[in-house]
């Protein structure tokens, strides 16, 4: 099978290596994408189609792998290419913007899938560590592509949203408590108790400490990303008529870490605040 992936960064790489080792012949798009992408994709073992024009011309069907504010854009631009095959949009955004995305493709003569990837990128040593959820009456065609692979996908009932609504739930704690470590560790240190915060928590919670210093690597290295993921949860929290502040906090709180030049609690802590410590 052919099957085009847009765009390889980490996640995508990773999957569309997985489909290579599986037989499958994957094709990106190298047109606007930097010299880290290509790099990525040709350790992966993709081939260059050039265009996603010419992606969409030559495969039937079409994997979306992408930050989540982006999902929109590239279902539009495969769409206006004329693809008329099985587009399966794998991103980390709210069913009802999943539903938008199927519906950009189906009014264009394509069909859709829903997807969501919960895990690290997927490595042969490591089977099954990644999950890719699937929802949609073309569900089961997408699992049956990773058959043998690192990725598990796994097929669940429910129409197109489905999928993306596991992702967000899920992420709605990975992403979301870790944004909350950052801030109460910032809270602690504005107000001139970090310390005693950190001995109360090695009597009583003691993973917090090593977990609000590997919430700060990760914020600095990929919290530009998680900005829209975490609005995208805000808003599916919204439709269900549940609180969506949590999130936007979250996402305020990754806005601000991606200001930070070095990955490392201290410096993404200095990014946090709005004002001058008072204390200290």
């Amino acid at each position: 099978m052919d099957v085009g992936l847009l765009h390889p960064g980490e996640m995508g790489a990773a999957v569309g290596r997985c489909l290579c080792e599986a037989g499958h012949k994957v094709l990106w798009a190298s047109a606007g994408r930097g010299e880290a992408t290509a790099t990525r994709a040709r350790d992966a073992g993709l081939t260059d189609a050039g265009s996603v024009a010419a992606i969409s011309a030559r495969v039937p069907i079409v994997l979306s792998i992408c930050p989540p504010h982006a999902a929109l854009d590239i279902a539009r631009e495969v769409a206006g290419c004329g693809f008329r095959g099985l587009f399966v949009d794998a991103n980390a955004i709210a069913p009802a913007t999943a539903r938008s995305v199927g519906a950009v493709i189906v009014d264009a003569g394509g069909t859709f899938a829903d997807g969501g990837i919960i895990g690290p990128p997927p490595v042969p040593a490591s089977p099954g560590h990644t999950r890719l959820y699937l929802s949609g009456d073309q569900a089961a065609t997408i699992g049956g592509l990773f058959t043998g692979t690192a990725v598990d996908a796994r097929t669940m009932p429910g129409d197109a949203g489905a999928a993306s609504a596991v992702k967000m739930s899920y992420a709605a704690w990975t992403k979301g408590t870790a944004a909350l470590l950052l801030a109460i560790r910032a809270l602690a240190r504005a107000e001139g108790v970090e310390d005693a915060l950190l001995a109360e928590w090695a009597l009583s919670q003691p993973s917090l400490p090593a977990r609000s210093e590997q919430a700060a690597r990760s914020a600095a290295a990929k919290g530009w990303r998680w900005i829209a993921e975490m609005d995208e949860i805000a808003a599916s929290m919204a439709a269900d008529d549940l609180p969506g502040g949590f999130h936007q906090a979250a996402a305020d709180i990754y806005r601000r870490s991606a200001t930070s030049v070095r990955p490392d609690l201290d410096t993404v802590l200095a990014a946090l605040p709005h004002r001058a410590a008072r204390h200290g």
